[in-house]
């Protein structure tokens, strides 16, 4: 059984997509043993008690500095012993020493197809923001492995998603979530979790 590590920021949507795909068996082989949230007060947290997941918070904002936050927030992570880290909306930039613990056992979604309206900055509503402003007419999600880069890591799935003449960046930021993060993230999840990837290089070779 694959465990699960969930880091969250805010809302949880995606944590939610994920605690709905394992009630209805699209995960399989793989249970979320813990949230971890960098915020405190957030709906992420309220969704993790409802399902009876154990959640707590690690806020830099409870520390005097980043070092100090930094070693609590991996601590908090070891000990639930994960053996995949997801990020789902979160907003924490990773200390490098916890992403050379878990290489290749972190995960992302990116509301955006990388590498487009990627990297520092490119969050929330400003990937959507980029990509109207820019006139493209297509954007999409990214669900990608974590390295010491910003959204560099190696792609595991994305799917396209069509921009509309009257979009907002709010509107489109909820079709992109309902058309492909709610979708390529529990996917990826369930692929990890029944040994159907393969890192290669810089690619994910899929079994």
């Amino acid at each position: 059984m694959l465990r699960v590590v969930v880091l969250v920021s805010g809302g949880g949507t995606n944590l939610q997509a994920i605690i709905d795909s394992l009630a209805e068996g699209k995960i399989t082989n793989a249970e979320i043993v813990g949230v971890i949230s960098n915020n405190h007060g957030v709906k992420s947290l309220d969704r993790a008690e409802k399902a009876g997941i154990d959640a707590k918070v690690i806020s830099a904002k409870d520390f005097e500095n980043r070092e100090d936050f930094n070693q609590a927030y991996l601590a908090g992570i070891d000990a639930y012993e994960p053996d995949l880290i997801v990020l789902a909306g979160c907003l924490v930039v990773l200390p490098k020493e916890l992403v050379r613990k878990y290489a290749n056992r972190i995960i992302n979604v990116h509301p955006a197809l990388i590498p487009s309206f990627c990297g520092k900055g490119f969050y929330g509503l400003k990937p959507h923001e980029a990509a109207i402003e820019r006139g493209v007419r297509v954007t999409g999600a990214t669900v990608h492995f974590v390295d010491e880069g910003t959204d560099t890591g190696p792609i595991i799935y994305q799917k396209a998603v069509d921009i509309l003449d009257d979009d907002t960046p709010e509107v489109l930021q909820k079709r992109v979530m309902e058309q492909a993060e709610w979708k390529l993230l529990p996917q990826a999840i369930d692929d990890i979790a029944n040994d159907r990837l393969k890192i290669v290089g810089h690619r994910v070779l899929h079994k």
